[in-house]
């Protein structure tokens, strides 16, 4: 795509409000360079609020040429959902985000990938499991995604780069904003040997919210999604509910009965995720996927069927995969805030939802 039009692209999905799903409703009335140029009339009529209409009249123009700037850098990369370096895996997923922003290896993403998630806290095995085991992934030339974050995260790059191989990181902030802090030198590494990746303009900070968010980005990436250790509420569990919703194959890695970080894992095995001891029990799984093709349907996280049938229907048809905050809900639903806290938690007690970082999510029953 030519700049004119990466420009329009990056002036409308920056917009507050505008999410991926908002996004592709609005380029399938128009194309983009014509509705950021549309005037307060066209663009409150196509369903914008004035506060968006405002921003992008105003403030898009100069946020887009900022991130123009950025991409001067020649490691510096801006992919769009409709160009040609985007990566076709993540592109078949819902609500794949419109831009990428990408440090390193572009091509890289569009390679074969095996997402690795896990435990901040994991054991000394943990780590050690998620080291060797990305190690032996690359050997067979496939490439090791993760989240940048500590613990497994952080060990399954460093195996993968201690083994001369390919990794892909993504964060839940801008690229110029490492965290955690302590991982800015091994994000240096990556971006010399793999690739950075993020949704979010190069200068933004972390944020809670933006981290559950960024597993969509990491399951729909790869071919698979290996979880290595977990507790029963890890947010490496939401990469695996996406992993699901994708029709990507999730693994998991057992571990002891007696501890806790083990138990996220015990649960997926229960509910169909494949039982891993060794990388060639993930690779003979995947082999069928390497053409890029999807599954049918996602077996895994059996999907509530009537929620009608359920308490507070109400309020649980406005939960799904994504993190949903109390007060949203509470918006949404026009319960108030309290009456809202009380009637997740008897949800969440009886296995329907589950508290994650920036709200709830629904929880499959196994």
């Amino acid at each position: 795509m030519d700049d004119s039009n990466a420009l329009a692209w990056l002036r409308l999905s920056l917009c507050p409000g505008i999410g991926p799903v908002t996004f592709y409703k609005l380029l399938a009335v128009d194309d983009p360079r014509n509705i950021v140029e549309s005037d307060e009339q066209t663009l409150s009529a196509i369903g914008l609020k004035p506060n968006q209409v405002s921003f992008i009249r105003k403030q898009s123009v100069e946020l887009a040429e900022r991130a123009f700037a950025w991409r001067e850098n020649a490691n510096n990369h801006i992919l769009l959902q409709q160009g040609d370096d985007y990566p076709p895996l993540l592109r078949e997923s819902k609500g794949c985000p419109p831009i990428l922003f990408v440090q390193g290896d572009v091509a890289l993403l569009s390679e074969p990938q095996i997402a690795m998630v896990g435990s901040r806290n994991a054991s000394s095995g943990g780590l050690e499991t998620a080291r060797s085991f990305a190690a032996e992934f690359v050997n067979f030339g496939y490439c090791v995604t993760s989240g940048l974050a500590l613990g497994i995260d952080g060990h399954a790059h460093q195996g993968a780069l201690e083994a001369n191989g390919k990794t892909i990181a993504v964060l839940g902030a801008g690229l110029d904003s490492i965290y955690p802090a302590r991982h800015k030198s091994l994000a240096q590494r990556i971006a010399q040997q793999g690739a950075l990746v993020s949704e979010h303009l190069p200068w933004i900070k972390p944020r809670a919210e933006h981290f559950p968010r960024r597993n969509r980005i990491v399951s729909g990436l790869s071919l698979g999604v290996v979880v290595v250790e977990a507790a029963e509420k890890s947010g490496s569990l939401i990469t695996a509910r996406y992993a699901a919703e994708q029709g990507r194959e999730v693994f998991a890695v057992p571990g002891s009965i007696r501890h806790a970080y083990h138990q996220g894992c015990h649960s997926l095995i229960r509910t169909g995720a494949c039982l891993v001891q060794k990388v060639e029990d993930v690779l003979c799984e995947i082999e069928s996927l390497s053409n890029w093709s999807k599954k049918v349907q996602p077996t895994l996280f059996d999907q509530v069927i009537d929620k009608e049938e359920l308490p507070y229907a109400d309020l649980l048809a406005n939960v799904g995969i994504e993190a949903t905050p109390v007060d949203i809900l509470a918006q949404k639903t026009h319960i108030p805030v309290q009456e809202v806290m009380q009637q997740l938690l008897e949800l969440e007690l009886l296995g329907h939802v589950v508290a994650v970082n920036g709200g709830y999510i629904l929880k499959g029953r196994g």
